[in-house]
């Protein structure tokens, strides 16, 4: 690999908003790492798109919450230059009452300290989020979600805890936060199981779509000067705009 070649981690990356972004910061001088924890076909099938359009990926498997399989998946990517925290848990059929926590904060956090070993000073760390997470203090959650809003939220303010970590290092963080995201896994259980917060969602303006927070990710980790900065898409009332 050459030394000029921007290696980027996306967790996450088999399905969904994950795969979307590792599709599209795939490119010249860049190789995409599409981490899974079970869907290796989904995950091989992501790094043939990519590989197929010029650019260069691996799929690696890695459960974010095994402390082995996270130091095997970096000890075999080597030099890191950008991370994309995107998975998440927690409404998973059958998911232990302590899941959501573990997932969302705990092994978030503890994957951002350990790239720092192999991030360069100049590196970025993106923490992917929901509304009904990054406001959960502030505005009320569905039911179903709430477990997931609560421990993303206390995964946020964790890494947001490590800033100055992160400073000593030259790295940097970017907060990315939506709307319900139209077409993804979360909205889907919920039209079924509550499709009253759905359409309130929907009622107060047009949700983003995978394709929309995926670009808004994608540039996330390119743009200049947005270290400690949250971007939003969607949901203006959130925001006040409304």
């Amino acid at each position: 690999m050459a030394d000029s070649q921007r290696t980027i981690l996306v967790t996450g990356a088999s399905r969904g908003i994950g795969a979307e972004v590792a599709v599209r910061l795939a490119g010249p001088g860049r190789r995409i790492v599409v981490n899974y924890r079970e869907k290796a076909r989904r995950a091989d099938e992501i790094v043939e798109r990519i590989q197929n359009a010029g650019g260069t990926a691996v799929a690696v498997q890695a459960d974010l919450c095994d402390d082995s399989a996270v130091d095997a998946m970096l000890a075999g990517i080597g030099r890191l230059d950008a991370l994309v925290l995107n998975a998440s848990g927690g409404m998973e059929r059958g998911a232990d009452a302590g899941y959501a926590m573990r997932i969302n904060r705990d092994a978030q956090a503890s994957l951002a300290r350990r790239v720092l070993e192999v991030m360069p000073a100049g590196g970025r760390i993106v923490f992917v989020t929901s509304h009904q997470a990054h406001f959960h203090d502030t505005k009320p959650v569905p039911a179903e979600y709430e477990a997931v809003a609560a421990s993303k939220n206390a995964g946020e303010r964790a890494l947001k805890n490590m800033r100055a970590l992160f400073e000593r290092q030259g790295v940097e963080l970017v907060v990315v936060s939506g709307d319900m995201i139209e077409g993804t896994f979360v909205v889907r259980l919920l039209d079924r199981s509550n499709p009253d917060a759905v359409a309130q969602r929907r009622a107060a303006g047009p949700l983003p779509t995978i394709e929309e927070f995926a670009k808004a990710i994608v540039d996330a980790v390119d743009a200049p000067g947005i270290d400690g900065r949250t971007v939003y898409i969607g949901g203006a009332d959130y925001l006040g705009r409304a």
